[in-house]
């Protein structure tokens, strides 16, 4: 059986001892943190310059968010359950952890769509108000960078069906576990801004 150390010999890495993928999802997700910080910032001045803004709890289904909030910090630990099992060279449990993980980004997915179903159902839709324009923004580039994660998870998925696997490719399992964890990261600040306060 293939150790994880033999497979690290096998990644490129940078003059930084970092590797290569790694660092670059690192300098990515960096130019992401720049990104939803202006939208949270613009989020935070236009509330605060509103001289009125509806109480997101009349507004916002808070269950089905609270709901979606535990899906995904669910994914986040099969995320990492996929990362410990590419450590195990364990390809039965990597495979079926990336599974669940992709599973539980469609079902937030899912849930985003009904909920939006219901907004458009009684008239809100982006355009309609200052509220709904910061609610559609925030919450549906959330929902792409989902959407983007569950394909990249999907690609590495499809890999794991290599027999070179673990010694050619297991490293990217971490990689696209950075870029899970993070989009789990807005929604946690995204949550309590846009839902609760």
């Amino acid at each position: 059986m293939t150790t994880h150390a033999n497979a690290a010999h096998a990644v490129e890495a940078t003059s930084t001892g970092i590797p290569s993928a790694k660092l670059g999802m690192w300098l990515f997700l960096a130019s992401e943190v720049m990104f939803f910080t202006g939208l949270l910032g613009a989020y935070i001045v236009l509330r605060a310059a509103a001289s009125h803004w509806p109480h997101p709890g009349e507004e916002l289904n808070i269950r089905l968010a609270a709901l979606n909030t535990f899906i995904l910090l669910s994914s986040s630990m099969t995320m990492a359950l996929s990362v410990a099992a590419v450590h195990q060279t364990d390809r039965t449990k990597l495979r079926l952890f990336l599974l669940l993980t992709i599973v539980m980004g469609c079902a937030f997915l899912g849930i985003k769509g009904y909920e939006y179903s219901l907004k458009f159902a009684h008239g809100h839709f982006p355009g309609t108000g200052i509220f709904w324009d910061c609610y559609f923004t925030l919450t549906g580039f959330h929902g792409l960078h989902v959407l983007a994660g569950i394909f990249a998870n999907l690609w590495v998925l499809s890999l794991t069906f290599r027999k070179d696997f673990f010694e050619a490719k297991g490293h990217i399992v971490e990689t696209s576990g950075l870029y899970w964890h993070f989009v789990d990261v807005v929604w946690i600040f995204l949550f309590p801004l846009v839902y609760l306060i």
